[in-house]
């Protein structure tokens, strides 16, 4: 389940062209843990 959820934040993110600075900013959360995120370390 992990693994799918990192990819499919990476694929949108990819297909709406933004940066995992920029989807942080949006976000409000930091560069960190969108990386976290895409790479299934941390999905909380």
């Amino acid at each position: 389940m992990q693994v799918l959820l990192a990819e499919n934040i990476r694929k949108y993110r990819r297909e709406k062209k933004l940066t995992q600075e920029q989807l942080a900013e949006v976000m409000g959360v930091t560069v960190g843990a969108v990386s976290k995120w895409e790479s299934g370390v941390s999905l909380r």
